[in-house]
């Protein structure tokens, strides 16, 4: 990781990277672009733009984390892992939350199993499975925190990500500029499941043209 991303990492999302983080990242930069380049984790015309429109949209949670007590070891479920966007760069920067990718393609979630070990990360649980299984499962646990990025509109995603959160547990939704519609085609599902949203944070991507994200955050109270 350059200089100048440290720098946009440090000015628009107030992230300090300390030299170890610095170093799995750069690690996990190298790791990545090389299994790219026979598996399709992102497409071949975002490899230049990794750190812009994956990496630095990844740690924009940081942006609700602030505000969180990641006490006794958290569980955070990333649904639709795809390459690791979320769950990997969230794995990286908090130590103390455990990290469960989870995708139904396996190539996939044997690439982050890779990673995990190339990177030493302890706090990473990768997870071959659909959501809609997680809970079918005997002694099935549930998290503090669910997150997905580019996986369905709010509406179809909702019923997955509540019933793996326990109660007062939050869901973060990495959503384009289009969000305030899928919420509003949601607003029936979230009542019925017990999800209200408490915050809508707007970011844009480091990037020439304007790229705008909002993070929804949920929380259950059902």
């Amino acid at each position: 990781m350059n200089k100048t991303q440290l720098e946009i990492l440090e000015n628009a999302l107030d992230i300090s990277l300390s030299d170890k983080q610095i170093e799995k990242f750069e690690q996990y930069i190298k790791f990545f672009l090389e299994k790219n380049s026979h598996t399709n984790l992102i497409s071949k015309n975002d490899e230049k733009l990794l750190f812009e429109k994956h990496i630095f949209d990844s740690l924009a949670i940081d942006k609700f984390m602030k505000t969180q007590k990641l006490e006794g070891l958290p569980r955070l479920l990333d649904i639709g892992t795809g390459g690791g966007f979320p769950s990997v760069p969230i794995a990286i920067l908090y130590e103390n939350l455990n990290v469960f990718p989870l995708d139904s393609i396996t190539k996939k979630i044997n690439i982050i199993e890779e990673i995990k070990t190339e990177l030493d990360l302890k706090n990473l649980y990768p997870m071959c499975d659909r959501a809609e299984n997680l809970q079918l499962k005997r002694n099935a646990k549930k998290y503090d925190y669910v997150t997905t990025r580019a996986v369905a509109p709010v509406e179809a995603i909702l019923k997955y990500a509540m019933v793996n959160l326990k109660p007062g547990g939050h869901f973060i939704a990495y959503k384009s500029k289009k969000a305030m519609d899928e919420l509003k085609e949601a607003d029936k599902t979230m009542k019925r499941l017990g999800a209200k949203v408490v915050e809508i944070i707007e970011y844009t991507l480091p990037m020439d043209e304007l790229y705008e994200r909002n993070l929804i955050v949920f929380k259950k109270y059902l």
